[in-house]
């Protein structure tokens, strides 16, 4: 289990493994192995954060001797967990809690508490585990979108819930989510703020002008000596309300347009986060095809999804020229875990098949490089989805976004960039697909990244 970065760089930790560089896409991460101190941060493979004393206190302690503060109760829940012993584990994480912990100490047990419960099943106690680290302790919720050992608590709607109020922020869970989309709100529509700026400025300005010219309609009624001419003045109010109304309902459209925009960033964020299995049996996150390749996602009972990849089979040469990916998501399926299988994302590579040599038989040879020339098309063609629970969950929620019935055969076309291109119910149309998206290399395509 992971942990946020932004919390440990604030005691002034320091990283003796290779150096940890921000950015907005995170990247692979294989078996990662970790130890923290209280000056040492590194990655531990089952994803947890460890807390190991200093060099210079004794390594012979008994686990007995380390129960007695919050960094052994820590250390020894890991331990527990890395021997499957989830129940235990969850004790000591609790202990830690009880014995007075520092931030680190408190951040570490409470978000390592969450990871067990989420592979319990107890998705409410993992999110408010969860929620406290937002609030009290800064965890960047980039970090619960890119931990395996969150996957299962991501398909949940705990986890959908905790989601949706840390995209709207508050008190109770902090504002770092919704300021971190806002800005990615802001690079996409740049002139919204301009525009409510106006909006704003122009409503303030009709305000005024009708509380100057509603006394002089009254005046105008009355028909005194000196009043105004009532048509004229009947005219400046209209316009001047009329003109409010509008400005005001261009003011809340354009905060409603925002918010489903930071909705569908949400969402796409999540979708960058699903894991794929290649052809070679790598598994990596969608985020790391972004520029590469355009995700076709196929949703839809097993028979229609068939059916519809043979079709898109025909156009297989046109399709890769484009970057297409097919990637199927039958609704209801679920991969039971083959024993021995790993936890997480880090099952290892199938290796590649080695050429035969040069005084092998020349056919054989032909025939090695024609596959391995093939399996490199496979990867770019088709991918298998690894958690299909939480991708049924994004599609599902992009189905309620474009007013769909969630469970409906859909299809949904990515960006070059990541971004959803445009969706539909049913399948595809290949050949208006061929028609729609230019080739990779091709100047529109560049425009997309």
């Amino acid at each position: 289990m992971a942990m946020a970065a932004q919390a440990l760089h604030q005691q002034c930790l320091c990283f003796s493994s290779n150096p940890i560089t921000t950015s907005t896409t995170r990247p692979w991460l294989h078996a990662r192995t970790t130890t923290l101190t209280f000056f040492q941060v590194h990655k531990k493979l089952a994803h947890h954060i460890s807390l190991i004393p200093s060099p210079s206190s004794s390594t012979s302690q008994s686990p007995e001797a380390n129960t007695e503060t919050a960094e052994s109760c820590v250390n020894l829940g890991l331990q527990l967990f890395s021997k499957g012993r989830v129940k235990d584990a969850l004790v000591q994480f609790e202990t830690a809690l009880n014995l007075d912990p520092n931030p680190i100490e408190a951040q570490a047990a409470l978000y390592n508490k969450a990871c067990c419960h989420a592979y319990r099943g107890e998705g409410r106690k993992a999110a408010d585990c969860l929620r406290t680290c937002l609030r009290e302790y800064n965890l960047k919720f980039g970090t619960i979108l890119n931990d395996p050992d969150l996957a299962s608590f991501r398909a949940l709607p705990e986890y959908k819930e905790l989601q949706e109020e840390a995209r709207i922020g508050g008190e109770d869970i902090g504002y770092s989510f919704r300021r971190d989309l806002k800005l990615i709100s802001e690079v996409q529509a740049p002139f919204r703020g301009v525009r409510r700026f106006f909006y704003v400025a122009f409503s303030a300005a009709a305000g005024i002008s009708t509380f100057f010219t509603v006394p002089r309609l009254f005046r105008a009624f009355a028909g005194d000596d000196g009043a105004p001419d009532l048509l004229e003045t009947a005219g400046n109010v209209a316009i001047n309300v009329g003109g409010f109304t509008v400005l005001v309902a261009l003011f809340l459209w354009e905060n409603k347009k925002e918010e489903e925009q930071l909705a569908q960033i949400s969402r796409n964020e999540s979708l960058s986060r699903l894991p794929l299995r290649l052809s070679t049996n790598r598994v990596v996150e969608l985020v790391q095809l972004r520029d590469t390749v355009r995700p076709v996602i196929l949703a839809g009972k097993k028979e229609t999804v068939s059916s519809s990849m043979q079709q898109a089979a025909r156009f297989r040469t046109d399709l890769l020229l484009r970057g297409v990916l097919l990637v199927p998501v039958i609704w209801g399926e679920v991969r039971a875990p083959q024993i021995g299988e790993k936890k997480g994302f880090g099952t290892p590579s199938k290796a590649a098949a080695v050429l035969p040599s040069i005084g092998e038989d020349f056919e054989k040879r032909t025939q090695s490089i024609t596959a391995k020339s093939k399996l490199k098309a496979e990867i770019r063609f088709k991918a298998e989805v690894v958690s299909p629970e939480e991708w049924e969950s994004w599609i599902r929620d992009q189905q309620k976004s474009e007013g769909v019935t969630p469970g409906e055969d859909v299809y949904i076309i990515l960006r070059l960039d990541g971004r959803v291109r445009r969706s539909g119910k049913g399948m595809p149309d290949w050949q208006q697909i061929l028609q729609e998206l230019p080739p990779v290399e091709a100047l529109l395509s560049k425009l997309e990244r």
